[in-house]
């Protein structure tokens, strides 16, 4: 028996059962498969900002590669002295991690394990399955309410031996929202009846495309229960989606826990320094939502005009039934347009498309148009 064939052997059920998160189709791998000059590409999978990064954290990012043969700031302290400024909650409060998506795994890691289970929707972000499906944990999946969360329901299915409940919000894939008194209220409920027995994770990841109106200070949320983390990116309305870097807010009985299992050293010299600059460049995040609302609008004035069924998204995306995504998808790589097919969180016959700058949509769209024409 080899050596590889005995690691694998030996890992658990749990882990040997899990399906690898799939990623949006990299530029050049398709250049590579279609022949097509990555030049000509346009990229819509993976919610990234079309903007790029704004030019502070640029700036920011380059002044700090003096001192890359240092290891990192374990701790952060600098920006989590911003964010704490911003949020108004003690340094302390505060938890860095690798992108928002890492803060979900920690969380896991610290609060799962076989015998406990995890709460979360139909439709949500494919990770919670997968952190909850590394731990060996129990996955109680709740049936989505029109393709979002359903707050009375999810709250029904806690059970004696749950430990931690994800919302996204907005969710991804599907754009949805849900209202700060509806949110409020679910927390309210949780921690009077479970106390600190049931973590309530809040994934606050497109957060900042919401309309003004709509947006809550979810950080004296996290004052009033101490089973709340709010987590949050830079990935997405910050243009630092490479760098990878994202934040939580909890009380300290939770970050202290969340540090326990934290890898040193998670958010590196880079992107510490780009994430201070760009959460102070408020022009451009003010730019980010401007140029995601106006496409948003392109796109569903294309999907009215063609007829297709979609989901209102509060998000820089939005998710659209085609049919035969499967074709579809591939008849727009042909094209050189890169979407995001969504089979994998039980959506076959939809696609999920990137809000992206007013010639990229264009494409999307007239190559939509042509692959609909061909049927």
């Amino acid at each position: 028996m080899s050596n590889t064939h005995s690691a694998i052997t030996t890992a658990p059920d749990y882990v040997t059962h899990i399906a690898p998160y799939q990623a949006g189709k990299p530029i050049d791998e398709l250049a590579r498969e279609f022949n097509i000059d990555p030049a000509s590409i346009v990229k819509l999978a993976s919610n990234e900002n079309p903007l790029g990064m704004p030019e502070s954290a640029r700036q920011a990012m380059l002044a700090a590669a003096a001192s890359l043969g240092r290891y990192p700031d374990p701790n952060g302290f600098e920006l989590k002295a911003v964010l704490s400024r911003r949020y108004g909650v003690p340094a302390d409060w505060v938890t860095l991690g690798n992108g928002s998506n890492d803060l979900l795994e920690i969380a896991s890691l610290a609060l799962l394990s076989p015998g406990v289970s995890a709460v979360y929707s139909q439709y949500a972000f494919t990770v919670y399955r997968l952190a909850t499906q590394a731990r060996g944990a129990r996955h109680i999946v709740v049936p989505a309410h029109e393709y979002g969360h359903d707050l009375d329901a999810m709250f029904d299915a806690i059970s004696d031996d749950t430990r931690l409940l994800f919302i996204a919000n907005p969710n991804n894939p599907t754009g949805t929202f849900l209202p700060a008194a509806q949110v409020e209220a679910f927390l309210e409920r949780v921690y009077a009846q479970h106390g600190l027995g049931v973590t309530v994770m809040l994934d606050e990841a497109y957060n900042e495309y919401l309309e003004p109106e709509l947006r809550f200070d979810s950080a004296r949320w996290v004052e009033r229960f101490p089973n709340l983390i709010v987590s949050r990116t830079f990935s997405k309305a910050y243009g630092l989606a490479g760098l990878r870097v994202g934040y939580a807010l909890a009380q300290p009985g939770l970050t202290d826990l969340l540090n326990r299992v934290r890898q040193p050293f998670n958010v590196n010299t880079l992107a510490q320094a780009a994430a201070i600059a760009a959460l102070q460049d408020d022009d451009f995040l003010q730019q980010s939502y401007a140029v995601n609302k106006s496409g948003k609008q392109q796109l569903v004035e294309a999907f009215d005009r063609m007829g297709l069924k979609f989901v209102p998204s509060y998000g820089n995306f939005l998710l659209v039934h085609v049919g035969d995504a499967a074709r579809v998808n591939l008849e727009l790589l042909k094209r050189g347009v890169i979407v995001r097919p969504v089979a994998g969180d039980g959506l076959p016959e939809w696609l999920r498309v990137t809000i992206g700058l007013p010639h990229e949509n264009s494409r999307f769209i007239e190559a939509l148009e042509a692959v609909r024409g061909q049927t």
